[in-house]
C-alpha cells in the first residue's frame, strides 16, 4: 500500500497516507484503537472497496483462491453442512465436489473437525463455527489470508487454542497473514511484525518486530521476552490512542 487515502462520503477520512509493505511469509497484525481504519485497510487489500487515492500494488498473481478473508463472525450458511460450507470457495470457482473432496477433508482435519463434516452450524459451538470459517479460508491453500478480529467474540481459553492452531496451520500452508486485532497479547503471540495505527485520520504510526522463533508455545506466553514485547506494544498502542484524541 503506497500513500493510500480512503474517504467515505464528503469528509469521513478513514485512512490518510497509509503505507504498508507485506512480504511473503509475514504474519502482520494491525493493532490500534477503534476507528483507526484497520478493517478499512483489510477491505482495500481484499479489493472489496477501492482507495480514494494512492496505490495498492501486488507482486503476485491474484489467481482464484489466492486470497481468503476470515471475518469476525463465521458467516456460515445455516442450511448447509460443515463440508458444504467449506466447499463454497470451490463451488464459486465452478469446481465439481468430486474433484475437491480430499481438499475439504484435509482442511477440516487441519482445524480438528474431521468428524463433523455432516454437522450443521446450529449444532456447533462458537469456537467450532470459527474453525469451519478458517477451514473454508484455508481450503484453497491461499497465498494471503486476511483476518478481521476473528477471535474477538470467543472466550479466552478458546481464543488461546485457536491462536495456537492458526500458527500451526500457517506454517503448514506457508501462507502470509494480515490479522486485525485490538489485543496486545494476541498480536505479540501471533506476529512477526505489529503495525500500530492511530485514528482521526487512520494511519500507520509505528511498527514493532517480534523477533521470536516459531513455533510459539505456552512457554513463550509466560516468558520474560513475551512480557517485554507486550509492554512495548502496549506503550505504542497507548501513544496511538493519545494521538487520536
Amino acid at each position: 500500500m503506497s500513500h493510500v487515502d480512503k474517504v467515505f462520503g464528503r469528509d469521513v477520512v478513514a485512512l490518510k497516507d497509509m503505507n504498508l509493505d507485506v512480504r511473503e511469509g509475514d504474519f502482520i497484525s494491525l493493532l490500534g484503537p477503534s476507528g483507526c481504519g484497520k478493517s478499512t485497510a483489510l477491505r482495500l487489500i481484499a479489493d472489496l472497496i477501492h482507495p480514494t487515492s494512492g496505490r495498492i500494488v501486488w507482486d503476485i498473481a491474484k489467481e482464484p483462491g489466492a486470497l481468503s478473508v476470515v471475518l469476525q463472525e463465521p458467516t456460515l450458511m445455516p442450511w448447509a453442512t460443515v463440508a458444504d460450507n467449506v466447499y463454497l470457495p470451490f463451488r464459486i470457482q465452478g469446481k465439481p465436489r468430486s474433484s475437491v473432496r480430499n481438499d475439504i477433508a484435509e482442511a477440516l482435519d487441519l482445524v480438528g473437525l474431521g468428524t463433523f463434516h455432516g454437522a450443521y452450524p446450529r449444532e456447533l459451538s462458537g469456537g467450532m463455527k470459527m474453525r469451519v470459517s478458517i477451514a473454508r479460508a484455508m481450503v484453497t491453500r491461499p497465498k494471503l489470508i486476511l483476518m478481521d478480529e476473528p477471535f474477538a467474540a470467543l472466550d479466552e481459553i478458546t481464543r488461546f487454542k485457536l491462536n495456537n492452531d492458526l500458527l500451526e496451520m500457517k506454517q503448514k500452508m506457508e501462507s502470509t497473514v494480515i490479522f486485525v486485532t485490538h489485543s496486545v497479547f494476541e498480536s505479540v503471540f501471533l506476529s512477526d511484525r505489529i503495525v500500530i495505527m492511530a485514528a482521526r485520520p487512520g494511519r500507520v504510526i509505528d511498527e514493532l518486530g517480534v523477533d521470536e522463533a516459531y513455533p510459539r508455545t505456552e512457554d513463550f506466553r509466560t516468558s520474560a521476552d513475551y512480557a517485554a514485547h507486550c509492554r512495548r506494544a502496549s506503550d505504542a498502542l497507548k501513544h496511538a490512542m493519545e494521538l487520536g484524541q
